[in-house]
């Protein structure tokens, strides 16, 4: 996969509490039917085994459709799968360390909710960032606040692409990509609703308006 070719514009993370008990896989099918451009598998409360079955049938999924795959934290479930990406955050592993382990055609993307972060994990070689959160989410609840404005500056001052996440919907979509960025990283506002196909099509109507 060229890196360079990643479409960046509507990034989906999993969380499976806010299925309410359906099925991860069919979710994940249904919103890339919507037009989710990139995946991010989030694990936290399952065992390593478990992840790592999980995540080779969610890969079977974005490869029959063409959509890059980001593991979130786990470089040894990425590796393990041959996944397309990791995402790392603050707390994770270095991103020089993964980046040495993880092989220079793999993306990497970094969480920040600063311009020093930003700046840094671009110079050492991050492909994309996470910046947020832009508004509190049960999700994040330990997450920093960005403005609007730290928003913009950050898309002024780095060369990668970005996306924005935490706490964004319909309503602020709109909002959040007049600052210039790329896109768009949403979990509730896809997986949450009943029809997450529609969904996923009405946030990308928005994002590419």
């Amino acid at each position: 996969m060229n890196k360079a070719d990643i479409d960046y514009r509507l990034y989906l993370v999993t969380d499976r509490e806010t299925l309410r008990g359906r099925d991860l896989c069919q979710a994940i099918e249904q919103a890339i039917l919507g037009g989710v451009t990139l995946v991010q598998l989030r694990e936290k409360s399952v065992s390593t085994r478990e992840f790592v079955e999980l995540a080779l049938a969610v890969k079977e999924i974005t490869t029959r459709y063409k959509i890059p795959l980001i593991i979130n934290d786990r470089l040894d479930i990425a590796l393990a799968i041959d996944a397309d990406g990791l995402h790392i955050g603050q707390d994770d592993m270095p991103m020089l360390t993964a980046r040495k382990l993880f092989g220079s055609d793999k993306i990497i993307g970094v969480s920040a909710s600063t311009l020093e972060e930003s700046l840094l994990a671009e110079k050492q070689g991050a492909d994309y960032l996470g910046i947020g959160a832009m508004v509190a989410t049960p999700t994040k609840t330990d997450a920093k606040i960005v403005t609007f404005e730290e928003l913009a500056q950050i898309k002024k001052s780095v060369n990668i692409p970005i996306v924005a996440i935490g706490g964004i919907h319909t309503w602020n979509a709109r909002e959040m990509m007049s600052s210039g960025i790329d896109g768009l990283s949403v979990v509730s506002a896809i997986l949450a609703p009943d029809d997450i196909q529609g969904a996923a099509r009405e946030l990308l109507q928005i994002i590419s308006d």
